[in-house]
């Protein structure tokens, strides 16, 4: 299984018509619109989970393509870390000036 990152998506954009975007490259496993906690309403992108292979095809042949008037962002997710968007947004300070 591989974790698409769908970004720019239409306010409007429901679970469902992602699915329905997407299966025409391959079965569309899991598809999780991100949604504000407070407001209930889109934030503008989801997840999706297909098999590696389909995965890949979706990434490649629908980055760029307009899903309900805009055109969507299309890459492969991140892992998640508590706490931090990924490892590699991690930055350390070792020289942190001494306060008296």
């Amino acid at each position: 299984m591989k974790n698409i990152f769908v970004g720019n998506l239409n306010l409007e954009t429901t679970e469902e018509s992602i699915r329905s975007f997407f299966e025409p490259v391959g079965t569309v496993r899991k598809v999780k619109l991100m949604l504000d906690r407070k407001t209930g309403l889109s934030r503008g992108f989801a997840f999706i989970e297909m098999a590696e292979s389909e995965a890949d095809k979706a990434i490649a042949g629908l980055h760029g393509k307009v899903l309900d008037g805009l055109a969507i962002d299309v890459r492969e997710g991140r892992q998640k870390v508590h706490g931090l968007a990924s490892p590699d947004h991690v930055t350390r300070n070792d020289a942190a000036p001494d306060h008296p």
